[in-house]
Parts: C-alpha cells; sequence; structure tokens
C-alpha cells in the first residue's frame, strides 16, 4: 500500500493534469454538433490505455460512437477483470448556471472537498472515475505489480442509452470473456465511510406530446373554447401520483421487490443526516412516498419524474397565444424485478387512456434498462470491501443507489459475470448539474485503492 500512495504522490499533478485535459473535450454524445469532440476523446482514451501499459488497444466501430478496447494479458491462466467505463458526458444546459465555463475545468475548495475538487462536465461522470482505473493501471505495469489480466471497454453512449455497446458485447462475448467487471460510475457515503453500490435502479423513459388544435390560437378568441395542450398536459401528469405520492398506472407496482423489514434496517446503518440533507438542498422538507425514508425513496422504491416541460411561448415578454402542442421528458426510476420495456408499455396504455378527446397523445420511448443487485457474498465483493477496507481503514458499507447503469443487467445476461461497482463520488459532486465537480482525494484515493482490488480478487480467486 505504502508503494501505490508514494507513486500516486510523487505523479499526482501529471495525475490531476491529464484528467484536466480529457476534461476540456465536449464529449456530450446526445447533441449531433458535438460528434467530432466525442470521436476525439476516444483518440485522447485510446492513447492514455496505451501509455498506461494496455499491449493491444483499439477503437472499435459500432452503430453509433466507437468503443475503446484495450488489454493487457499476462497469463492466461490468471482471472481476468474487464474495467468498464464511459468518455460521453452529459449535455452543460443550462450553462448560465455554471459558476465557470463546464468544458475550461477549474480546481476549488468546498465543504465536502477540503483538497479541492475539479470543477467541469464530465469531472464524477464518468471521465474522472474511469481515468483511475487508467493510472492505477499505469502503477501496476510500472511496478510489475498487476496480478490479473485486465481488459477496458470504454464507450461513448451512455448517456443516451448505450445502445451500441449492447451491439458489441453480443458481438464480441470471447473478446470480453472475463472473471469479474469492475465500473466506477457510482459513489460512496463519504470520505471517511466508502460504500460499495450492491444495487441500481432499472429505467424508461419516454417523451410525450400533446396536440390540440391544427395551429396556435389568439388565447383572446379561443381561450375557454378549445383545448389548451399545455393545460391538458399539467392535469395529465398530475394525475401520475396520488395524495401518498404513489404512482397511479395500473400495474405499476405488480413486480415491485419489497425488501424484508431486516434488510431495511441493514440500510439504516448507514450514516444519514436528514438535516445536513435538507440544508444541502436549500430545502424546508423532503418529499416522496408515503411510509418510506427518504435513503428508501430514492433506492428502492420505483419513482416517476418529469425531466422537462415545454410548449407555447417562452420568450421575452408577452404573446397572447394556445400552444398547438404541449411536450414533456418523463423518466421512471425502477426496481429489480420491473421490466423496463413492460413499464413502458403500462405508460403508453395509461397516458393515452387518461386524455381527453380534445387532444391526441403520442409517446415516444428513448432509452431504458434492467435494474439489477450484486450479492455480497461473491469474491468480487469481498475483494472490493478488503481493498476499501485497507486503504480507508474501515470496512465498505453495503449500499444500494438510486441511479441507473441499464448496461449493468445487459453484462451478467451476455457476460456471464458478476458487476463490481467500486464509485468514488460523492452524492454532492452535482452530476449532470451545473458545476458538477469531482474531489482531487477521491480521484486519488480511487487511484490507490484500485490495485488493491486486483491483489485481493488474486488472492481469493485461488
Amino acid at each position: 500500500m505504502e508503494n501505490i500512495k508514494s507513486y500516486v504522490s510523487q505523479h499526482k499533478d501529471r495525475f490531476i493534469n491529464e484528467l484536466i485535459e480529457l476534461l476540456k473535450i465536449p464529449s456530450i454524445s446526445a447533441d449531433s454538433a458535438y460528434s467530432q469532440d466525442v470521436l476525439n476523446t476516444a483518440d485522447a482514451v485510446k492513447n492514455a490505455l496505451k501509455k498506461a501499459g494496455c499491449d493491444t488497444v483499439e477503437i472499435c466501430e459500432t452503430p453509433g460512437y466507437p468503443i475503446v478496447y484495450g488489454e493487457k494479458i499476462i497469463d492466461k491462466n490468471l482471472p481476468t477483470v474487464l474495467v468498464y467505463g464511459h468518455y460521453d458526458v452529459q449535455p452543460a444546459d443550462p450553462i448560465e448556471l455554471w459558476d465557470s465555463p463546464p468544458f475550461e475545468p477549474v480546481i476549488k475548495k468546498t465543504e465536502k472537498h477540503p483538497d479541492g475538487a475539479i470543477f467541469a462536465r464530465g469531472a464524477c461522470d464518468d471521465k474522472g472515475q474511469m481515468y483511475m482505473h487508467v493510472k492505477a493501471l499505469e502503477y501496476m505495469t510500472v511496478n510489475g505489480k498487476l496480478p490479473c489480466n485486465v481488459k477496458f471497454m470504454i464507450e461513448g453512449e451512455e448517456e443516451i442509452g448505450s445502445s451500441s455497446l449492447a451491439w458489441f458485447v453480443e458481438r464480441n462475448q470471447e473478446k470480453l470473456s472475463n472473471d469479474v467487471i469492475l465500473i466506477s460510475d457510482t459513489g460512496m457515503i463519504s470520505n471517511l465511510q466508502p460504500s460499495i453500490t450492491t444495487g441500481l435502479r432499472g429505467l424508461s423513459y419516454v417523451e410525450v406530446e400533446i396536440t390540440g388544435p391544427n395551429r396556435d390560437l389568439h388565447s383572446g378568441l379561443y381561450g375557454g373554447a378549445v383545448a389548451n395542450p399545455i393545460n391538458i398536459l399539467a392535469k395529465m401528469i398530475a394525475s401520475l401520483h396520488d395524495s401518498n405520492n404513489h404512482i397511479t398506472i395500473p400495474g405499476f407496482y405488480d413486480h415491485v421487490e419489497e425488501l424484508s423489514l431486516d434488510e431495511r434496517a441493514e440500510m439504516a446503518k448507514a450514516p444519514f443526516s436528514l438535516d445536513a440533507y435538507k440544508k444541502a438542498l436549500n430545502i424546508d422538507d423532503v418529499y416522496g412516498e408515503t411510509g418510506y425514508t427518504t435513503n428508501e425513496r430514492n433506492s428502492i422504491r420505483p419513482t416517476l419524474d418529469v425531466n422537462g416541460i415545454w410548449g407555447g411561448y417562452t420568450g421575452e415578454g408577452a404573446k397572447t397565444v394556445i400552444a398547438s402542442k404541449a411536450y414533456a421528458k418523463i423518466s421512471m426510476r425502477l426496481v429489480p424485478n420491473q421490466d423496463n420495456l413492460n413499464i413502458t408499455e403500462l405508460f403508453t396504455k395509461h397516458f393515452e387512456s387518461i386524455a381527453p378527446k380534445s387532444v391526441t397523445v403520442k409517446v415516444t420511448p428513448h432509452h431504458g434498462g434492467q435494474g439489477y443487485v450484486t450479492p455480497t457474498d461473491n469474491i468480487g465483493y469481498k475483494a472490493a470491501n478488503r481493498a476499501y477496507t485497507e486503504s480507508f481503514g474501515v470496512p465498505a458499507i453495503p449500499q444500494r443507489s438510486g441511479g441507473s447503469i441499464p448496461i449493468v443487467a445487459l453484462f451478467e445476461k451476455e457476460l456471464k459475470s458478476k458487476i463490481i461497482l467500486m464509485g468514488f463520488g460523492l452524492d454532492s459532486d452535482a452530476i449532470h448539474s451545473p458545476n458538477e465537480h469531482f474531489g482531487i482525494f477521491n480521484y486519488l484515493k480511487g487511484i490507490e485503492t484500485i490495485p488493491l482490488f486486483y491483489k485481493y480478487f488474486l488472492e481469493m480467486s485461488k
């Protein structure tokens, strides 16, 4: 452990500067205007893997953005770790809410990151966390301490559903064969208390379009006589939850996994301050499904949220108009046993059924994925826990996440491997939001901890 600490300390400035250069590239996969930047980022990752010690690195073409594949095979009789990450990032909007430009990284101190944090889009999700693995490989290669074979699969479409990744995995199962899959795209409880994510929620993401009259209308001449699609959409969305914040779609809860009281009691052992939670978000109270705690609502319960809503005139000043159309983007986070395709179908049928005859409804599915639970009795989890324990001085706490990584369930299905989620971000790091950041401590601590996983995974595989 002291060797890796010394190596990280010696190369700290270079590690930080390399990440900053990667963060400068606006690899926004959702916006075609940035397609060349996404491709440039793939090239940058390829070069980084080569320099870190991979013997083979290639840009693998797909129907969409390419996948960067690298490997270092030291002995075919040894276990193989497959590292997954992504080099694409979320759009930076709304730009005006950033304190500094999203693709001009700056380091600033925060309450949670007294040693400083890198502020930039993608800093935590997932360039910073993905790059920890590249630098960990560098250490293990330079010092001749790589205990296992390693393969890297870094994609460019995670933020838009990973459709090309599924295509790639199905066609490259032998190339991707492994004994365990390691992912750092999640978080931990705090810099003093590490945790291992043992569950992810699934996802169903749709866009809805409500159409009323065949053109925008004067709200004085037609108001009160013709259905206003914006008003109708607002009522329809409001009806999707009842007074207990229970989702009203028929059949939505049919396959929801109900955790036992004992399991919920174990979850409650994780340190959590409701007052600090509210203070951090500047809210007076929390809100959610009746009968569940805040940590249960955002991890083991399904949700339905509007992610965007628009229609009519939104420019400066006034324009008295009844819009012809209104739109919303809606995401549903799902728990294990809920099938995302089934939920999308249930949503579509219900949303169409509650619309008045004065409007028409169009539901367009965007992307989705299944939830996932990692058992805590497999050697991958145990190796990760030992790595965290040695690195942080305390054992990691198993914790279910409210987030979704749709391809995790696909990996287990296609590659027949368990997935270990070793995240180093904090819930305050503002991923997907303005002012996203990643702590310097967390970045360097990840580089320190990852080689220990390899060490213990080999020991426990014998």
